[in-house]
């Protein structure tokens, strides 16, 4: 059977502090997680029922190991991930000062094993049936990933939803000034993208919402999804309709898993066939509940824990049905 939600990209181990309000220098204890955000999209979406998997590689190591064995733990399928050599499974240290400063640390050099997926290696049929294909502005940075991750969206060939999270981490280019060529090559292949302010200033020139969201739409997507912070979400689609979703209520511990909850739970509301307003709400909720715990892919909540949330924020979505596409 096709895969619900079939994901593409970063892994890894996420290291976090035990201890809040300190620098890594003075920590004492740590967390192991699985990381890698759309690992964490996949953890996310299987934690709503679906049915997930990640193309992704790790080392030949024992986090690739634990990495293995975490997903089965998730209910994520692990067939499509490989092994390389060229370098250790990355990790990644996080500090964390609540509400608004998670300081990350990439150890993913020379290249990380999930920037060493070839073309050659992909399963189109399984990228072509998925009932979403997800994929991220970090496996454009650099070659292979980058050729593999524009083989894949062609061969999706915008069958059924293609969602390009935006994704930006600037660390992770050689040179940053290209990324705004291949977001725009991605993009022509999408038809949902996602990304904050910054992440759609780089792919579009626009920081301001309505006008990044804009100009997703005019550079071929079909819904624009824009992360605007403690403003809240900004969604327009391309039939006019347009969703502002405020902010949910939350006393941040990690900001760090929020968005990979929110994707997650994006690809859970447009599988179910809701309104674009119900589908950004019950995401903004995901997120806000990943938001206020430490861990990233623990925390991932389940359908009924997000409705809560949104009932408690004073949501309410009883009279719209699901209507399973």
């Amino acid at each position: 059977m096709p895969f619900d939600v079939l994901t593409m990209g970063r892994v890894g181990v996420d290291v976090y502090p035990l201890q809040t309000g300190v620098g890594l220098a003075d920590v004492t204890s740590f967390g192991k997680y699985l990381g890698g955000s759309p690992t964490n999209v996949a953890v996310a979406a299987a934690r709503h029922g679906r049915s997930t998997a990640v193309i992704t590689k790790t080392g030949a190591d024992p986090f690739g190991a634990f990495i293995r064995t975490a997903l089965a733990g998730y209910g994520v399928d692990g067939r499509f991930v490989g092994t390389s050599d060229i370098a250790p499974t990355p990790v990644t240290f996080c500090e964390i000062f609540p509400p608004d400063d998670f300081p990350l640390y990439f150890y993913r050099l020379p290249k990380a094993p999930d920037l060493d997926i070839h073309p050659e290696e992909l399963d189109h049929e399984a990228i072509g049936s998925a009932r979403i294909f997800w994929m991220t502005g970090t496996g454009l940075s650099e070659e292979p990933s980058r050729s593999a991750t524009l083989a894949a969206l062609q061969a999706r060939a915008k069958r059924g939803t293609v969602v390009f999270d935006l994704d930006w981490r600037p660390m992770f280019w050689s040179d940053p000034a290209e990324a705004r060529t291949y977001y725009a090559e991605a993009l022509r292949h999408t038809t949902v993208a996602v990304g904050n302010l910054e992440e759609c200033e780089v792919a579009t020139g626009e920081r301001e919402p309505y006008a990044a969201a804009k100009a997703l739409l005019a550079a071929g997507v079909e819904l624009a999804v824009v992360k605007q912070g403690p403003r809240g979400v900004l969604a327009m689609d391309r039939d006019g309709t347009t969703a502002e979703i405020p902010p949910v209520p939350v006393d941040v511990v990690n900001g760090l898993g929020a968005g990979d909850a929110f994707g997650g739970a994006l690809c859970h509301g447009l599988l179910s066939g809701w309104s674009t307003e119900r589908t950004v709400a019950f995401a903004n909720a995901a997120g806000a509940l990943v938001a206020g715990q430490l861990a990233c892919s623990d925390a991932m909540p389940s359908e009924a824990e997000v409705e809560a949330k949104l009932r408690a924020a004073g949501y309410a979505y009883d009279n719209e049905p699901n209507r399973e596409v």
